[in-house]
């Protein structure tokens, strides 16, 4: 049984005087919009109260005992106890996913990627427009203000700054969504594909067909969407497929940043066989 003590704690008295001034002060105001005589009332009440609630703290607070009661309780809990399944026993906290793939295969799923859906949109316009320079100059007018102003023959000839331009913009946007597989992929350890394949390029083209016309009108006005989406498809699958072959690393992001900066100081660094150090 817990054990009681009694103890005696000194607590301000109760009084009435401060409910007594607030009806002095609300009736003095309300004496401003109906008559002088609740003005008089408030008055009188207010000093009243003001007095009485003076005289219990001055010169001496009023104070009265409180007894209270402590008790030794101890908690307890009629749960049962569930056994901790072992995610990642070696880590001292399982970060989810508990593997992912390095940076390098997402650069590379980015990269083979693009080449596949670089063959899509040349293929695109050769059978739809006539001409396979046709998709690549509309690439370029993204940021490339004189393909802005092309006409409808000159988008079917070569231009050697619209290629480059269009090269440089493919392969950067390749190379940074192929990051974003790389990072995502392991959150789908089952249907990867799934998500590089399906999932992905609908959203990516949802977005993009909402913005479109802000970032490249031309390419606004004479994309083919089917075969836009086709390509992004022919991207996810490819990259995700190279993603997804690469080895396997461990989440780190529980390591000390020393570790994972690769700094080498003693104690970070397993001892040999001799009892030295590796370098």
């Amino acid at each position: 049984m817990a054990r009681e003590e009694t103890t005696t704690i000194e607590v301000p008295a109760p009084t009435a005087w401060p409910l007594v001034l607030a009806v002095g002060f609300t009736l003095m105001f309300a004496g401003l919009l109906t008559n002088v005589s609740f003005t008089a009332l408030g008055a009188v009440l207010a000093v009243v109260g003001c007095a009485g609630w003076f005289r219990e703290v001055l010169p001496r607070q009023h104070e009265e005992g409180v007894a209270i009661v402590t008790e030794d309780a101890r908690v307890t809990t009629g749960r049962r106890v569930v056994e901790r399944f072992p995610v990642a026993p070696d880590q001292l906290r399982a970060w989810l996913p508990v593997h992912t793939y390095p940076i390098s295969a997402g650069v590379k799923g980015g990269l083979v990627g693009s080449v596949a859906m670089a063959v899509l949109a040349c293929a695109y316009g050769v059978l739809k427009a006539g001409s396979v320079w046709y998709p690549i100059n509309l690439l370029a007018a993204a940021i490339y203000a004189e393909s802005l102003a092309l006409g409808p023959t000159e988008l079917h000839a070569f231009h050697a700054s619209s290629l480059a331009i269009a090269i440089f913009i493919h392969g950067l946007v390749s190379t940074l969504v192929g990051l974003l597989y790389g990072a995502m992929l392991p959150m789908f350890p089952r249907r990867p594909i799934l998500l590089g394949g399906l999932i992905g390029p609908v959203l990516w083209s949802g977005l993009l067909y909402t913005i479109l016309g802000l970032l490249n009108p031309l390419l606004e006005s004479h994309i083919d969407w089917p075969w836009f989406v086709a390509s992004q498809i022919g991207f996810g699958v490819v990259a995700g497929l190279v993603v997804v072959r690469a080895s396997h690393m461990t989440t780190r992001e529980n390591l000390a940043f020393a570790l994972r900066a690769g700094v080498e100081a003693p104690g970070l660094i397993a001892p040999r066989d001799d009892g030295g150090t590796r370098q």
